[in-house]
């Protein structure tokens, strides 16, 4: 509940009295359960961090096409399942105070690494051609990551339609050559 309210009004606009409303409480009993508002802030980061995470752990032992294919489709799922949530590890984390900020940071850090990973697994194995390990990392997280903005899943395009097409252009991107090999023996 915290996630939908954070995502739809801002970390800073929402109340813990908004927060207690949604979950059918006072105010104050509210702090019976949680310890702040922004504890609340950073278990909504930490399970959308989670969710990205499962995506890097699942990823099939296979050549670097198919890991990226298979990481922009989790990615997607991800923020259609998840929209809420991660709108707020996408915008709302950076309200976050110094301490917990910084483990929000570490969270988003650890999955860019792991797709950094998948992307120079690429590039060693030669299916990958990029000038710049990072800034092909970074391309690929913010095309993705925009997505909690204007994708609906009752619009144009289905999730799968969706995913498919983003995967392929990130392939191409990456200058990955349609068809061929993926690198693997």
């Amino acid at each position: 509940m915290a996630g939908h309210l954070f995502s739809q009004r801002g970390y800073h606009a929402t109340s813990i009295r908004d927060l207690a409303k949604a979950l059918n409480l006072q105010g104050g009993s509210l702090y019976a359960h949680i310890a702040s508002k922004e504890e609340l802030l950073l278990e909504v980061v930490r399970q959308a961090a989670a969710r990205f995470q499962e995506v890097l752990n699942s990823l099939p032992q296979a050549g670097p096409k198919e890991k990226m294919v298979a990481l922009v489709k989790g990615h997607l799922r991800v923020i259609a399942e998840e929209l809420p949530r991660a709108t707020v590890f996408f915008h709302e984390w950076k309200h976050l105070s110094p301490p917990l900020l910084k483990e929000a940071k570490a969270l988003r850090d650890r999955y860019e690494e792991g797709v950094q990973r998948v992307i120079a697994e690429g590039v060693e194995k030669g299916v990958f051609r990029v000038a710049n390990l990072r800034l092909a990392t970074l391309f690929v997280l913010s095309a993705l990551n925009w997505t909690y903005q204007w994708y609906r899943p009752e619009g144009p395009m289905s999730l799968e339609e969706l995913a498919e097409a983003y995967a392929q252009m990130v392939l191409k991107a990456l200058g990955a050559e349609e068809g061929g090999e993926d690198g693997e023996a």
